[in-house]
């Protein structure tokens, strides 16, 4: 089947102006929920994301796409990963299907409707507590491994890398006494990269030699994880709130960004991580070497990220007033030749 396009609200310019409380419950409203006017917004950057109780006292979440990020063919596919991961009672919270399907349209803008999950976040310093979201993560790859995206995007150097330097460089985005530093820090770390990780996927292509590729969260930091207690009506332990940025890449993506510290730090937590994984699933160790290459995409890929999002939501000035500063991108400078010197050391074991 083929589908349209995302829906684009009339406001190009500043996507979330017309996304007012009276259109989030009229939205709400059209799947038939009928909220009771209470509204909470949660926080989300990229997306507009509410909490709504309706009128029987439930609790509902509203996500609202960011126009034009994803086609709907990406975000159903979103959707449905997250629906094979609760039908394999795997704990992510999945999109309620209303009316036959789980994205709608309203006023412009496509929305989705989850059911609402509390938490907190877990505590990592805790070995235990890592080994059991060692376990929830190798489940997560055991669906992810099952069969290919077919619409959504992979990690990859050229996407990470090599477009989000361009976009910066030709949109004027870097301040400009330190754009040739910047310039000549980011290809020094390109090349790092391609160096030290060069069984890792480019431009699309996969080798026999490359590591495994599968369907992953692919935002796998704290903040995307809750924890509830074990007595909680829908079970304990961890999980995942947030697929919005699912992708195809190696399984290691969602094991890094759990990771904190220093080095002796980093191995034990890497090592009570991998102590459950491997519990329910074989992890491949040469993907220990992507850690600080996967680590400086995702570098790349922020500033980019924020550069272009600074200008057109106001949101962004807002709560990243320090971003396109000289001091950011002489910071940025530095922490790119401190990743080319990470990308140099011996790979954490584990």
């Amino acid at each position: 089947m083929t589908l349209p396009p995302t829906t684009q609200p009339p406001d190009a310019g500043h996507p979330y102006s017309l996304l007012t409380p009276d259109v989030v419950l009229d939205a709400l409203a059209s799947v038939g929920l009928h909220g009771d006017g209470r509204l909470m917004a949660l926080a989300s950057y990229e997306n507009r994301v509410y909490q709504a109780v309706l009128e029987d006292g439930s609790r509902v979440v509203a996500k609202f796409y960011r126009p034009g990020r994803w086609s709907r063919a990406q975000i159903l596919e979103e959707h449905a990963f997250a629906l094979e991961l609760a039908h394999a009672e795997v704990p992510a919270v999945a999109p309620l299907v209303l009316a036959g399907s789980s994205l709608h349209a309203h006023a412009g803008f496509d929305f989705s409707v989850s059911p609402w999950r509390g938490g907190r976040q877990p505590e990592l310093d805790d070995l235990e507590t890592l080994e059991w979201i060692g376990r929830f993560l190798a489940r997560l790859h055991n669906v992810g491994a099952a069969r290919p995206f077919q619409h959504r995007p992979a990690l990859d150097l050229a996407t990470f890398g090599r477009e989000p330097r361009e976009w910066l460089l030709t949109h004027g985005a870097i301040a400009p006494e330190h754009a040739g530093a910047w310039r000549q820090a980011c290809d020094d770390a390109l090349e790092s990269i391609a160096a030290c990780a060069s069984f890792m996927p480019t431009e699309g292509r996969f080798d026999p030699k490359s590591v495994a590729l599968l369907r992953l969260h692919g935002d796998c930091h704290p903040g995307n994880i809750l924890w509830t207690p074990v007595d909680a009506p829908a079970g304990g332990g961890p999980h995942f709130v947030d697929l919005d940025d699912a992708r195809t890449g190696p399984a290691v993506q969602d094991v890094w960004m759990l990771l904190s510290g220093d080095r002796r730090q980093r191995t034990l937590q890497l090592s009570a991580l991998l102590d459950g994984y491997e519990q329910l699933r074989a992890f491949d160790r040469r993907e220990l070497a992507l850690i600080e290459p996967l680590r400086t995409l995702r570098l790349i890929h922020y500033s980019a990220w924020l550069a272009r999002r600074f200008a057109g939501d106001p949101i962004f000035a807002i709560n990243f007033p320090w971003f396109g500063t000289p001091d950011y991108w002489r910071g940025q400078v530095d922490v790119l030749r401190e990743q080319i010197e990470a990308m140099r050391e011996e790979p954490l074991h584990a």
